[in-house]
């Protein structure tokens, strides 16, 4: 029974969800011969499966233009649900998967992102993809990366995990005495800039784990991300009056990116969370 319904449920993917595909590639290309190429098919196979997705739709999707298309405003109403439905298609292949098949993902974690926040993240990652083989990396590189929102690229997806405040972290037994550690760098460096209260900027570094460490040694204080701080020895911090900074952390990954059955599942899972 079991084996009948996941031939059943596969027959069905395999047609619908190929027409989806196809359409998403077309939206985000806006040209049929470059979406055939990232497709790997020929240019009037999938001319041919978008007039049976606009027939099926009893819509027409895209404007042919002498050069590319142009995109109708159903299609702009069907993208965002193409993209969910291929992304728990493919959850729903590895959730039927059989076997003892590892399902890789590579994950890129950019600097500044808490321990925490990556222990949390591949817990997730963990339970919401069956057999997961995970490979952490440093930086931008990987199928998707946990990041700062500020350090999401235009053309990318961003799922928000956590949010958190900057808070004033001062070394253990020291007083506010106006001596900043700045990190010019971070995209976060201009926001906080008036947090300073026009006090002398005593040392900077490249990342805000390097002012963390400064601060510890009692060079001065610093603004940094409640999540960085909580577990460090050394160092105390006090949340901001006011109006308080805040940071968003979670997932950045591209629209080709989806096309992984392990991003896709991941991202299916999280987008609940």
């Amino acid at each position: 029974m079991k084996n009948g319904l996941f031939l059943w449920l596969a027959s069905v993917l395999s047609m619908d969800i190929r027409h989806l595909k196809a359409f998403i590639a077309v939206f985000e290309a806006r040209n049929i011969t470059v979406a055939a190429q990232r497709l790997c098919v020929a240019q009037p196979t999938l001319s041919v499966t978008i007039r049976q997705l606009e027939e099926d739709l009893g819509a027409e999707l895209f404007l042919r233009q002498a050069r590319g298309v142009e995109v109708s405003e159903q299609a702009r109403e069907l993208y965002p649900q193409a993209c969910r439905m291929v992304a728990e298609a493919e959850a729903l292949r590895l959730r039927f998967r059989q076997g003892q098949e590892r399902v890789p993902l590579a994950l890129g974690i950019e600097a500044d992102i808490a321990p925490a926040q990556v222990e949390a993240c591949v817990r997730l990652a963990s339970q919401a993809v069956v057999g997961l083989q995970l490979t952490l990396l440093e930086g931008c590189d990987g199928d998707a990366r946990l990041a700062d929102e500020a350090q999401r690229c235009e053309d990318e997806l961003f799922l928000p995990l956590w949010e958190e405040a900057f808070v004033r972290v001062m070394a253990t037994g020291s007083q506010p005495d106006g001596r900043w550690i700045t990190c010019p760098q971070h995209p976060s460096h201009q926001r906080l800039m008036g947090l300073y209260d026009g006090g002398e900027q005593v040392g900077q570094a490249g990342s805000l784990q390097r002012v963390l460490a400064m601060v510890a040694a009692g060079q001065g204080a610093a603004w940094l991300p409640q999540s960085l701080v909580e577990r460090c020895p050394g160092v105390y911090w006090q949340p901001g009056s006011g109006l308080t900074l805040r940071r968003r952390v979670g997932l950045c990954m591209s629209h080709e990116a989806l096309a992984l059955p392990a991003v896709a599942a991941l991202h299916q899972a999280l987008s609940r969370v």
